[in-house]
């Protein structure tokens, strides 16, 4: 961003070169000047400000997806929001997480290569405990996985992609299917250590236990699907207009809808004594002629111009006039 001086740093600026303090050919030599800024090869920048702030859109619709859905399986108060989104090498990310943690490795067709859900044990466990009838808490001590506990997981873990998949849906379509749990980081190797992944950290409440999610993504598996990332995608895919199959489902609903039609036969004022004094074969007096239509609206729009009669000794109304569309009755 161009940094834009203020009206006293202009009246200072000025005032300095025209007192001989500042020259304005060395000015003019620094702004000439190369400017050169460090590179560290091992932190390959492959996702731009564009790619980081739609992930971070994409992500905050994959915590409340998640929000909604483990608060339903479990029962319990759940909240997820999203912390951070950064770039940062894949042997940094295994650096950061414990040496024993929840890693649910999975693949998203039609992307090619595996991701990873890191589920930290104070959440994973707490989880377990609230489905198995506990209060939500975290042991004090974290062992190995038992078979049954690593069986909850696996389910529980595996339904949460749907989140993601819906959360994915206005960029790609993309079917997650869960690979396999692992819990030690170092026997989990999807892509080289140097390689650049976007890591997506989910701050985690359930109960009384809080705890980090992390989504760590590879660079080189949403490759395919960067340009889609752009701002300029989001508001090209906003004015999509709709698959075929949406329109025909859009328009059986809309025709299922009930609207109410009345059929006017005229108006009449009363004053209040008059309505009061109402009683068993009074006659009313209407504002319009027998020989004139009667009103029909639907809704509140006056759409038809129709006559009363019968039909299978039903009240009925035939319609004699289809009036022009947004046309307003105009007082006589």
């Amino acid at each position: 961003m161009v940094d834009v001086l203020s009206q006293n740093e202009i009246d200072a600026l000025l005032a300095a070169l025209s007192s001989g303090e500042m020259d304005a050919e060395e000015l003019k030599k620094e702004e000439t000047q190369r400017k050169i800024r460090s590179y560290d090869f091992k932190r390959a920048v492959r996702f731009s400000k564009d790619h980081i702030r739609s992930l971070t859109r994409i992500h905050e619709n994959f915590a409340r997806y998640l929000t909604t859905y483990f608060s339903a399986q479990l029962r319990t108060f759940v909240q997820i929001n999203v912390v951070q989104v950064e770039q940062l090498p894949y042997d940094e990310f295994i650096r950061s997480i414990p040496k024993m943690t929840i890693l649910n490795i999975f693949e998203a067709e039609p992307l090619e290569g595996r991701m990873v859900l890191e589920v930290h044990p104070n959440v994973a466990y707490a989880m377990v405990d609230r489905l198995l009838g506990g209060t939500g808490t975290a042991p004090s001590k974290i062992n190995s996985l038992t078979e049954i506990e690593t069986i909850i997981m696996e389910r529980i873990f595996s339904r949460a992609f749907e989140s993601l998949q819906e959360a994915w849906k206005t960029v790609v379509d993309i079917s997650p299917r869960m690979e396999g749990l692992e819990t030690n980081p170092q026997f989990m190797q999807i892509v080289s250590p140097n390689e650049t992944i976007a890591l997506i950290s989910l701050s985690t409440k359930i109960g009384d236990t809080s705890g980090m999610i992390n989504l760590c993504i590879p660079h080189v598996v949403i490759e395919p699907v960067m340009p889609k990332l752009s701002v300029h995608h989001w508001f090209v895919s906003q004015k999509k207009s709709r698959a075929p199959e949406e329109v025909e489902a859009l328009q059986a609903r809309v025709s299922k809808a009930n609207l109410p039609i009345v059929a006017e036969l005229g108006e009449s004022k009363l004053t209040i004594r008059e309505f009061l004094g109402l009683t068993v074969g009074d006659v009313i007096s209407l504002d319009k002629p027998i020989n004139e239509g009667l009103s029909i609206r639907v809704g509140d729009r006056l759409k038809y111009r129709g006559s009363p009669g019968t039909l299978k000794d039903r009240v009925a109304v035939q319609i004699d006039e289809i009036l022009s569309e947004g046309v307003e009755e105009l007082d006589e």
